[in-house]
Parts: structure tokens; C-alpha cells; sequence
């Protein structure tokens, strides 16, 4: 009878080997994974992502909501950040415009970029944006202003989702970070 196992060398080299595949997955799933989330936020509206429209709504219905309007700014930030409104109430399909004004209060020239998000975090997947100043880097001079506009509506198919069915109020929340090279220094410094 012949011995066919792999020798205490060969085992070894096969175990480093399988440690090394396991670190190098681990480490290439580590960085796709904000990507990889954000894609899966964007496309599926979850954690209260707007979802990004290429039309106008197909129909408008009667049901009305409440629509809230919330603007900050990061502490390092030396700007002044307002909607023109706070709240409006809209049609669910119903195309509408709400213009911010952002200005530089500051002493110096800064660039910095909007994220945001919606609550509910389930009205995230009915929230379309056709027109929207967020992830734009911006540059304003010492006490410049700018105004910005989101063009939106709600998407009719909120009428068929029950966890929706009570909703009145959805509000828009965008925060404005000081950004680099297209990213927030927030957002470069945990990566």
C-alpha cells in the first residue's frame, strides 16, 4: 500500500496558500464594499436614497403629502446653507422645484459638496429626483452666493406600498461637507 497523502511540507504550502486566498477575497470584498453599498442604496432606494428619474411622472394622483426641507452644514464649514421653504405639500406625481441658497460666510474660498438623504428611510425608493446639486463640488469665494435647485417628485407607486399607506411627511435632508477632488474629507478620511 502507497502512502498518497501530501507531505508536511506540501500541507503546509496548501494551508499558506488557502490563507493568503482567504486575506486577498477579504481584502478586495473590503474595499468594493462602499461601492458596492452605495450602488445597491442607489438602485434600490433603501437607507433612504432618493432614486434618480429620467422623466416626469406618468400620472398624478389626489393624495397629498407633506414634504420638508432640512439644510445643514458641517462644523468646519463656514457656510450658510437654507431652502427657500421649509415644507410644501405636493400631489404624489406631481413635478416640483424648491431652489436653496448657499453662501460663503467665511474668509477664505471653500469647496465642499451636499449628501443627503430621506426620512422615512422607506419613502427613499419613492423620493425621484430628476435635477439635483448634490455630490457636485462647489467653490465659493469669501461671501459669495450661489442658489441651487432639487426638482422632484413622488412616485405614484407609493399609493401601492403599505408601508407608506399612513405616511403624511417625508423630509429631504442634504448637509454640506468641505470636499476634495470629489469626495468629502469626511468621506476620504475613513477610507
Amino acid at each position: 500500500m502507497s502512502d498518497t497523502s501530501p507531505s508536511p511540507t506540501g500541507r503546509t504550502r496548501n494551508t499558506a496558500l488557502t490563507c493568503l486566498a482567504v486575506a486577498a477575497g477579504m481584502l478586495g470584498l473590503a474595499y468594493a464594499s462602499v461601492p458596492l453599498y452605495n450602488l445597491f442604496c442607489t438602485v434600490t432606494g433603501f437607507g433612504g436614497t432618493p432614486m434618480l428619474a429620467s422623466g416626469p411622472a406618468s400620472k398624478v394622483l389626489d393624495r397629498t403629502l407633506t414634504i420638508r426641507f432640512d439644510a445643514n452644514v458641517a462644523p468646519n464649514l463656514s457656510w450658510r446653507f437654507t431652502p427657500e421653504t421649509p415644507a410644501i405639500k405636493v400631489k404624489v406625481g406631481e413635478t416640483q422645484t424648491i431652489t436653496y441658497k448657499i453662501q460663503n460666510t467665511g474668509y477664505a474660498p471653500a469647496t465642499a459638496m451636499a449628501t443627503f438623504n430621506v426620512l422615512p428611510e422607506m419613502a427613499g425608493g419613492h423620493f425621484m429626483k430628476l435635477e439635483c446639486f448634490c455630490f457636485q463640488e462647489n467653490t465659493l469665494k469669501a461671501g459669495e452666493t450661489m442658489e441651487a435647485a432639487v426638482v422632484f417628485y413622488i412616485d405614484p407607486a407609493i399609493a401601492d406600498d403599505p408601508n407608506m399607506a399612513d405616511a403624511h411627511d417625508i423630509t429631504l435632508s442634504y448637509t454640506y461637507f468641505p470636499s476634495k477632488n470629489g469626495k468629502t474629507l469626511e468621506a476620504s478620511a475613513n477610507q
